[in-house]
Formats: C-alpha cells, sequence, structure tokens
C-alpha cells in the first residue's frame, strides 16, 4: 500500500497540536488511509470499531516518540548556538523551556533556521518510522 507522506506528515502535526495528547491518528495498513480524532472535537473522523487491531492500524506518533522535542533543540543548539548550549540545557530543565529557547533563537536570528532544522528532522524521522512500519510513501 502506497501512502502519501504529505498524509503522513498532516497527521503528525494534528497528533503534536494535541499537547497532553488530546489527538490522535492512526493509519489503516490496508487501505492507507488517516483517521484522525480528538477528544476535544466531535467533527473530525469517526474511528473504525476495529481501531485497535494493531495488524490493522497504525498509531501515529508524536514529537516525544521520535525524540523531536528536547533532543533535537539541544541537537541544534550544539550545532548552531554551541556559546548558549548552557543556557539551553538550563532551559529544558524546568517548565516554560519551548518559550525560552524560541525567545533565545529569536534574539540571535536563527529562529528560520530552526525551523528548517525542526522540519527536516521531523521529515527524517518520519520516513524512518515509515520504514521500520512498513509503509510505503510516496512524495
Amino acid at each position: 500500500m502506497l501512502v502519501s507522506m504529505k498524509d503522513i506528515q498532516e497527521a503528525f502535526e494534528f497528533v503534536c497540536a494535541g499537547g497532553g495528547g488530546e489527538h490522535e491518528a492512526f493509519l489503516c495498513r490496508q487501505s492507507g488511509k488517516v483517521y484522525c480524532h480528538s477528544e476535544l472535537c466531535d467533527d473530525l473522523d469517526i474511528l473504525p470499531d476495529d481501531i485497535g487491531d494493531s495488524e490493522k492500524f497504525l498509531q501515529i506518533p508524536d514529537k516525544r516518540e521520535l525524540d523531536l522535542g528536547k533532543p533535537l533543540a539541544l541537537d541544534f543548539a550544539r550545532q548552531f548556538l554551541p556559546g548558549d548550549f548552557d543556557d539551553v540545557l538550563q532551559f529544558f530543565s524546568r517548565r516554560g523551556a519551548y518559550a525560552r529557547f524560541k525567545d533565545l533563537l529569536d534574539r540571535k536570528d536563527v529562529l528560520d533556521q530552526w525551523y528548517d532544522f525542526e522540519a527536516k528532522a521531523e521529515e527524517r524521522a518520519l520516513r524512518m518510522w515509515c520504514d521500520l512500519n512498513s509503509i510505503e510513501v510516496s512524495d
């Protein structure tokens, strides 16, 4: 089954938009259809009765499952802001880390560079996730 990479990326973004796991997305291995569900919204997809069948459906991961949260921010700081790495490390030792991190990126005028770095890392991680789950993607 060939699945659109764009569909996988959109489902991933949907899952990540729900901060505490409120949003879920599932890929049907047989049809390639993506189902999105949220506890906060009733007008999304109606989930099939057999959504719990892991042979048929695969849950789309979130950033944490793909190590795209704190580890990615630290990788970026290590590569592009080595003089600020200790500060970034400190940011991520308490709540509100991303706000402080993005403020630093904005002050250093590398926010766009971060967004590009993050987007490329997300695509690589999603493609690897697809490979690991035997999902053939189209671009």
